[in-house]
């Protein structure tokens, strides 16, 4: 039977599994709290006892770190990290949510940080070629609310179109730069919700033999 998760219970493991892969050791409490953009470790610690109750993970008391992954495959630092596809991107468009929800894709270590959950946006479509995205690349970002002046993101301004964009916070408004296509304008807004920093983009080449 597959096992119901709340959205932050979901945000929480997938951060579990992408800091054990990476690390070999599970976060504190506090690294999930701020992975998470929460204040109180309280708040955490019900999460976690949720993922325990539902023999997602193991706790050993006593101990700083001591999260097991219960019903998942260990790996090595080698072998890298499961980041789950989590949407699609179409140029132009809102943000369109994966229904497979336990896709994932494996990416090398050094293209997350381990501190904020990571996922993945698979591009769909041509439209995205002046921004140098091919239909199926996989874009990886690191989820962030507040990011510097300068940091590549997937944004969504005040159209509710997600771009991909420089970001720069000016004095009462902020300007979306665009990052490979010299032809586009800025995009100027004044509320505009921050989906993450983009680490790194995976083409995926389909062979064909003769």
């Amino acid at each position: 039977m597959a096992v119901t998760l709340y959205k932050k219970q979901k945000q929480i493991y997938d951060y579990l599994c992408q800091y054990i892969q990476k690390n070999d050791f599970a976060p504190t409490l506090k690294e999930i709290a701020t992975a998470m953009g929460v204040n109180s470790v309280a708040t955490i610690h019900e999460h976690l006892k949720a993922l325990e109750d539902k023999n997602l993970i193991k706790r050993s008391k006593g101990k700083n770190r001591a999260i097991e992954l219960t019903n998942r495959t260990m790996l090595r630092l080698t072998e890298g990290v499961d980041l789950p596809i989590t949407g699609f991107l179409r140029y132009g468009e809102p943000i369109t949510p994966n229904v497979r929800t336990n896709q994932t894709f494996r990416v090398a270590p050094d293209l997350v940080s381990g501190k904020k959950r990571a996922f993945i946006l698979q591009v769909q479509g041509d439209s995205w070629q002046r921004e140098l995205l091919a239909d199926t690349d996989l874009v990886i970002v690191e989820e962030q609310k507040d990011v510097a002046n300068g940091t590549v993101v997937i944004a969504i301004p005040d159209s509710g179109n997600a771009v991909i964009s420089r970001f720069f916070r000016e004095a009462t408004r902020i300007r979306l730069e665009p990052v490979f296509d010299s032809e586009a304008m800025p995009i100027y807004a004044v509320n505009v919700k921050i989906i993450g920093q983009i680490t790194g983009v995976i083409r995926q080449l389909s062979l064909q033999t003769a």
